[in-house]
């Protein structure tokens, strides 16, 4: 195994995980407050970043959303989710609770927003923390458009001159169903805010291994020259997952494996895989070389989709040696359902460096492991000296990136395997995060949390390549929903299985390592 010390890291200079650069005072709304991804994930985050003195000071925390309670009432619901999470410091928890304000909202009512801009005006004057705000929208996406309007209506999305004062607002995924309301919403938003005040997340971004695929691209010299078709036989980008729908079964029938996986998360991993290196490592840059990814993806012949598409739902099996239902028997999915929850994706970049190397993006649901993946599978050696004394084939070269459940590189090769006979033997050299990383690492949330803070653009979404990007799904889509797939086009495969039969063999080679 490959290893780093503490040491080596301090000899290039300390590495303080959270700091990263002039946090001014502001204010955080959290749109959907009573909600759970407010209580298990964002107020936690903040908490997190709150005990490691990595918030600004002064700050502002206020929730908003219907339901009607008081400060100290949000504040004790919040805390009996946290220590369900997280260890407790009762000091710290109390300093971090003063911060915590809570103000109901309905969100259709503009005069709602008149009055939360009249709160925020007071605590900005009570607690000095200025007119710079952060609007986090945890609630459903189809409140995103209403919510954006209505703060720019009441003037909430007003920035002073010269960046003097800050308003920005925070979108989670889906962006739009398709095309169509992508553009919809994106002209909503831009209405009250500009591009540099629109925040669109994707969690997979902030996740170590994922930000690391450009530093092991571009800082360093013995990989870049070998990034391309002369070298690299096909890349598979794998997400997979051992659950089912759960209770979320009312969204996924309208979504899908395709808009909830692929034209985000999965996207995103294989423009930072397939994307030329950027002049400078800034926001802008990077978000340049991912465009021209999406630009040169060559379109899918929906007419001939057998050869580059596979779709996929989950039938009865077993996961854990426990019986699980199909996605038919799911609560709230209709009986005859044609909604995929796998689907395997054969793509190709029509562009110099990538010309004819298949990509591979897979996602399923009930899978045989939860796993997310970079498989950077090398050629064949052109010519093998060794086919007169070695009675086997020799493996090629791999790179795996992996990103859950253990957060890894690992670069396969050959050896001789010691004695007097000669034969090979693969071996793996490993480098895993988790033997090096400080115990106070970021976690996702923390991540972006403090980019929309800083006004860092790195980890999220920009508008153009939000609408190339469902360009290259919509017309997938379109062939799923407007009842062109036949019996044969959608194969149901067993929970706890590899997905359909006509992908095994090819999820098997992904799945190695």
């Amino acid at each position: 195994m490959i290893s780093a010390s503490s040491a080596a890291c301090s000899a290039y200079g300390a590495c303080d995980l959270f700091a990263k650069g002039d946090l001014r005072p502001c204010s955080i709304v959290i749109f959907g407050g009573s909600g759970d991804l407010a209580a298990r994930k964002l107020i936690p985050a903040l908490y997190n970043l709150f005990i490691h003195d990595a918030l600004p000071d002064p700050i502002n925390i206020v929730g908003a959303s219907r339901t009607v309670m008081s400060d100290e009432v949000f504040k004790d619901r919040l805390y009996g989710f946290l220590i369900e999470q997280v260890e407790v410091d009762q000091q710290r928890w109390l300093e971090f609770s003063k911060k915590l304000f809570y103000q109901a909202i309905t969100y259709d009512n503009g005069d709602s927003y008149l009055e939360l801009a009249d709160f925020l005006d007071g605590l900005d004057q009570k607690n000095n923390t200025l007119k710079n705000r952060m609007f986090y929208l945890a609630v459903p996406p189809s409140l995103y458009p209403v919510i954006g309007a209505h703060l720019g209506q009441a003037g909430l999305a007003v920035e002073g001159k010269d960046g003097e004062d800050w308003a920005r607002i925070v979108v989670e995924k889906p962006f739009g169903r398709d095309l169509d309301s992508a553009r919809e919403l994106e002209r909503i938003l831009h209405d009250s805010f500009n591009e540099h005040q629109i925040f669109r997340i994707d969690h997979y971004l902030a996740k170590e291994t994922v930000q690391n695929i450009l530093m092991l691209r571009f800082a360093n010299t013995i990989f870049e020259p070998l990034w391309n078709r002369s070298f690299i036989d096909h890349v598979g980008i794998v997400t997979t997952e051992k659950l089912g729908v759960e209770h979320r079964a009312g969204y996924y029938e309208q979504s899908g494996v395709l808009r909830d996986m692929f034209q985000n998360h999965l996207m995103q991993l294989l423009a930072l895989t397939a994307m030329e290196p950027p002049s400078h490592f800034v926001a802008e840059r990077v978000q340049d070389e991912k465009v021209k990814v999406f630009r040169a993806l060559k379109p899918l012949n929906i007419d001939n989709h057998h050869d580059n598409l596979i779709l996929g739902q989950y039938a009865a099996g077993m996961i854990d040696n426990q019986p699980v239902c199909g996605y038919r028997d799911e609560s709230g999915v209709t009986p005859d359902s044609l909604t995929p929850t796998f689907a395997m994706l054969r793509v190709y970049i029509d562009n110099w460096r990538w010309r004819n190397v298949p990509f591979y993006l897979v996602s399923g649901k009930r899978m045989e492991r939860k796993e997310t993946k970079i498989v950077i599978q090398f050629k064949n050696v052109p010519h093998s000296m060794f086919r007169n004394v070695l009675d086997e084939n020799i493996l090629a070269n791999r790179l795996i990136l992996g990103v859950y459940p253990e957060e890894k590189i690992s670069l396969s090769f050959q050896t001789k395997n010691p004695g007097a006979k000669e034969c090979l033997r693969p071996v793996t050299m490993d480098f895993k995060y988790n033997s090096v990383i400080s115990k106070t690492e970021l976690g996702a949330y923390e991540m972006v949390l403090l980019d929309c803070i800083l006004g860092d653009h790195m980890l999220f979404w920009r508008q153009d390549g939000v609408e190339l990007s469902w360009s290259f799904i919509t017309p997938v889509l379109q062939f799923c929903e407007n009842c062109l797939m036949n019996k044969d086009d959608l194969q149901f495969y067993p929970a706890g299985s590899l997905g359909p039969e006509k992908s095994q063999e090819m999820i098997n080679l992904l799945m190695k390592g």
